[in-house]
This record gives structure tokens, C-alpha cells and sequence, in this order.
């Protein structure tokens, strides 16, 4: 009986190195067994123990750990064919080669070199990140077998959100891709070795037990099947789980003649090879997540910023008012704004709105609400016409389910402010005397057709506050679950009449803080406050 050997990849190149002594040392240590020169690997890194036939791999507290099929490990049980790392993906790899596998080398040397060969292929794409695209290594990896093993058809399935096996690639032999999105196959034997985790093997499907439960196979003319189970070390997924790791799909081979039972040196090699081909596929699988995953976050990080563009500035200081205000999404781009303008006779526009939904769609249509606002509040003779223009607009190009709430205000000489709200949180009014609601308006826009829109007058002295928010500050919720509120908010301004508009929002704004500490927030927080001041001289 041979000795178990490790098929070594490093910066030194490939080698078979033999594991004739127990314990047998792997380090950067002169004295190791088997000496490597790599950063990654401590001075006695690991070391490979045998009783009888069990070889154990343990590592020796190294730096960087040692890694079996890409799963950490400190005492494991090696098995032939799995792939052994030491440190860092560029780090060290090795293949460990059993003994008894080695033994059945001689009866079936073609078939299992075949495998050994493509396994370091698929191995080292892996250990290199898989920068490839998912399909060229699932093509990779059915060539390989195909030529492995002398198959007329080969398919890889992989298992998807539906716990239902997908054809992802099918190839004939001699590297052509087979068409189409299904094809005639069994269906009982992938399922079988998705759910068991274990291969099937048949030589004859005529002599399987049960021939009516693959008929369509067998009337195109399919006689043996091989299927081997794709398997990863990772948990967390969906799939088969177990000590041995989690199944993601499988490995399909059939043909049109009769095949003999293949050798067990052969399907132990299939096996292992089976093994590297679900982590290359795994790994380029997650290689295709994280580049589209940083493709929408860098996406949505411009996002945001276009969305902060369209604001205007936090602060203005106008003839007639002082005015500040923030928006805090609660995701990366939200639904709220608010903007101010200047308009026709020296008058001061402004609004706040929110619209339906959050994220990305919510951030599309608030800037398509605030851009008709800036082409309609020139127009509109009053707040409510202004009102009605937009509801109307917005109703010329209607979403499902997507509408706005919006308030919009205007300022004059005297301190005359109009005022119309469209299913807003009412603008609170603080003046020396108390505190007052301004509520005329009509429904949320882009809802209804035809509704009219209402306004009110009221005059301004010097020193008053006009807080407008949006629902996320009344409905901000502490960690039991209690909203913030109106109450709340009048609490909040209370005793500001005269403040500057900053001072207001903060208090605001750090009010609804301190409330909902602790709490995730579960909607944008918008907030304007606006002082009048008096005309200047």
C-alpha cells in the first residue's frame, strides 16, 4: 500500500510531495517536513497525522489558518480529493491523494488523471478569486467532464430561490453547446441527488428497477446516467445541508449506450472533482453578486447625490424671512423634498412634500413632483391653482399606487402668507400668543382628477415661526414602538416664537432624535421652519 501523497501548488510550482511519517510538519521551518516560502504560512503551520488509514490535518495555531475545501479548520479528517490551503486565498494549495485512491490509480489511470488534472484547473481558477464570468466556468467545468469521462451530454443545474433545479448550461461532447432552456433528461435521479446529497450511478436506465419513471429518457434513446452532487462547504443557503457542506445544484452526464458500473477509484475522483467545480462555480457565482452589488451601490451613491443636488441650499436669508430645513432618508435616496423660490412681486415660494414608497422609485417621482412644482409656482395665481396645475400634471403621466402629499406656502410684503395643503401634516404655526394649524387644502396629489384646491390667508408678524415636516417626524417611532406624534411636536416648539429658523429646525430635529434612539427609522425625516422677520430696510 502506497503512501498518501499532497499534490503541492506554490510559488515553487507543482510537485507530489509523499506523507510517509507521522506526525508529518508543513512550515516555513528548515526542519519541516514540507518546507514552504510563502508569508502566508507560519513557521509550523499545520501537520498531518496517520493511524491506520484515518489521515487527520491539524493546524499548530498558525497566523493565516489553514483551510480545507475553503472552510476553516483546526482537526479534519482527510478525505481524497479535497483541497487543502494554507493562509490567504493566494496562499498555498494542495490536493490530498488517499492511499487507496492512489491503489485504483493503476486500473482506471486515464479516466482518474483526467479528473486530477481538471480538479487542479478548477482549483487554482477558484484560488485566483474566479474573476471569470459564471457561465465560462460552468462551460469550464462540463467540458472537463465530458472529456473525463466519454459522455455524449452534459448539464449543470443549479438550484434557485424556488428550491426548483434550473438548466444553467448544457454541452454535447466535443465543446458544443447544446440550445435551448430544457431538455430531456431524468427528472428523478438530479432531484434525488439534489435532496440525498449523495451520487447515482446507472449503467442501464432498462435495468434501474423502476424504466416507467424514465421513459422520455429512455425513448430519445439514453441508456447510462451519471450525477454527481455540486457541493460547498459554506452554510446559510438554501439546500441539502450537512457536515460534509451544502448543495447547490448538480452535475448531470448521461449517453446512448450501456456503460459498465465505473470503478471506485473513478467515481471517488468524479466525486472530488465534483467538489472544486461547485467551489469554482460558488465562487463565481459570489464574484457576480459583489460586482452587481457594488454596481447598484455606486449607483445609488450617485443617486443620493443627484437627489442633494436638486435640493437647494440648507439655509437662505430673504427679504422678508429666514429659512432652514433637512431631509434625512431613510434608506440612501428618499421620497421627501422640499425647495423655495423666489417669485413675481417680490413674494417667497416654498414647499415640502413627500410622496409614496422609499428608495430609488420614491426618489424618481419626488423629483418629477418637485420639477413641476418649480415650472408651475411661477404660473399659478394662488397657492391652490399652483396646486391643481401639479395634481394635474402628475395625473397626465399616472403610476399605480404612487401619489404625493405636499404643502406649499407664499410669502408677501406685510407679512401676507398663502397657504394650501395637499394631505401634508399640517404647517405649524408659532406666534407669541400660541401655536396654530394651518389645515385648508384638498387631497394628496396624483391621486384624483378634478378636485379643486383651497387656501388660506394669514398675516405674519415679526417673530413668528412656520414649521412645516413630513409624516416621518410625527410617525418617527421610539423602541417600543410609541409614535412621536403632534403632541410631541408642539412640545417641541414650544416657547421658539422669535428663534431663528435653524435653531428651530434643530430642536426639532433633536427632539425626534432623542425620542426614536435606538430605534431604526422607518421613514424620511423632512422639516422646514421659516421666521418672519419684516421687511428689511
Amino acid at each position: 500500500m502506497s503512501d498518501p501523497r499532497l499534490r503541492v501548488s506554490d510559488a515553487q510550482g507543482q510537485r507530489v510531495v509523499k506523507i510517509d511519517r507521522s506526525p508529518f510538519i508543513i512550515g516555513r521551518r528548515t526542519t519541516a517536513d514540507l518546507q514552504v516560502f510563502n508569508t502566508d504560512v507560519s513557521r509550523e503551520h499545520a501537520e498531518i497525522t496517520m493511524d491506520g488509514a484515518v489521515v487527520r490535518l491539524r493546524d499548530k495555531g498558525s497566523r493565516f489558518g489553514t483551510f480545507v475545501n475553503d472552510a476553516p479548520i483546526t482537526d479534519h479528517k482527510l478525505v481524497h480529493g479535497e483541497s487543502i490551503r494554507l493562509g490567504h486565498r493566494d496562499g498555498v494549495e494542495m490536493l490530498f491523494l488517499s492511499d487507496e485512491a492512489e491503489s485504483g490509480l493503476s486500473k482506471t489511470s486515464s479516466e482518474v488523471s483526467d479528473f486530477a488534472q481538471m480538479a487542479a484547473v478548477l482549483n487554482g481558477l477558484r484560488a485566483l478569486g474566479s474573476g471569470r464570468v459564471l457561465d465560462e466556468v460552468l462551460t469550464l467545468v462540463l467540458d472537463s467532464a465530458l472529456d473525463a469521462t466519454r459522455a455524449e451530454r452534459g448539464f449543470v443545474m443549479l438550484v434557485d430561490d424556488r428550491n426548483t433545479l434550473e438548466f444553467k448550461v448544457a454541452r454535447g461532447r466535443g465543446k458544443t453547446t447544446l440550445s435551448g432552456t430544457s431538455f430531456t433528461t431524468s427528472e428523478k435521479i438530479p432531484r434525488e441527488v439534489f435532496d440525498t446529497g449523495r451520487s447515482r450511478f446507472v449503467g442501464d436506465l432498462l435495468d434501474a428497477g423502476l424504466p416507467e419513471r424514465h421513459e422520455g429518457t429512455i425513448a430519445i434513446g439514453i441508456r447510462h446516467v451519471l450525477c454527481v452532487p455540486l457541493r460547498v462547504t459554506a452554510m446559510g443557503a438554501s439546500g441539502p445541508t450537512g457536515s460534509e457542506g451544502r448543495v447547490i445544484g448538480v452535475l448531470y452526464l448521461d449517453g446512448r449506450e450501456r456503460s459498465t458500473m465505473l470503478a471506485d477509484a473513478t467515481r471517488a475522483t468524479l466525486e472530488a472533482f465534483a467538489t472544486q467545480a461547485a467551489l469554482a462555480i460558488e465562487s463565481a457565482r459570489l464574484y457576480a453578486e459583489s460586482a452587481e452589488k457594488a454596481r447598484t451601490d455606486r449607483d445609488l451613491r450617485i443617486a443620493a447625490e443627484i437627489q442633494r443636488a436638486l435640493l437647494p441650499e440648507a439655509n437662505y436669508d430673504g427679504l422678508f424671512c429666514d429659512v432652514a430645513a433637512a431631509s434625512v432618508p431613510c434608506r440612501t435616496v428618499g421620497g421627501d423634498f422640499f425647495d423655495y423660490l423666489q417669485l413675481a412681486e417680490s413674494n417667497f415660494g416654498f414647499t415640502l412634500g413627500d410622496v409614496a414608497g422609499k428608495g430609488p422609485p420614491a426618489a424618481i417621482l419626488a423629483a418629477v413632483v418637485q420639477s413641476n412644482f418649480a415650472a408651475q409656482a411661477p404660473l399659478g395665481a394662488d397657492p391652490a391653482q399652483t396646486m391643481s396645475r401639479i395634481n394635474k400634471a402628475l395625473l397626465r403621466r399616472a403610476i399605480e399606487a404612487r401619489f404625493a402629499t405636499m404643502c406649499y406656502g407664499v410669502l408677501g410684503a406685510g407679512g401676507v402668507l398663502q397657504s394650501c395643503n395637499g394631505g401634508q401634516e399640517p404647517p405649524l404655526l408659532v406666534r407669541a400668543a400660541g401655536i396654530q394649524w394651518l389645515e385648508t387644502g384638498g387631497p394628496v396629489l396624483g391621486l384624483l382628477d378634478g378636485v379643486e384646491y383651497e387656501f388660506e390667508t394669514v398675516i405674519l408678524v415679526p417673530g413668528d415661526i412656520l414649521v412645516v415636516c413630513s409624516d416621518g417626524v410625527t410617525e418617527a417611532r421610539d423602541v417600543g414602538g410609541e409614535e412621536f406624534g403632534r403632541e410631541r411636536l408642539l412640545e417641541a416648539v414650544a416657547g421658539c416664537h422669535g428663534w431663528k429658523a435653524d435653531a428651530v429646525l434643530e430642536r426639532v430635529l433633536s427632539a425626534v432624535a432623542r425620542f426614536s434612539a435606538g430605534a431604526a427609522q422607518a421613514d424620511d425625516i423632512t422639516v422646514l421652519a421659516l421666521r418672519y422677520h419684516g421687511e428689511r430696510a
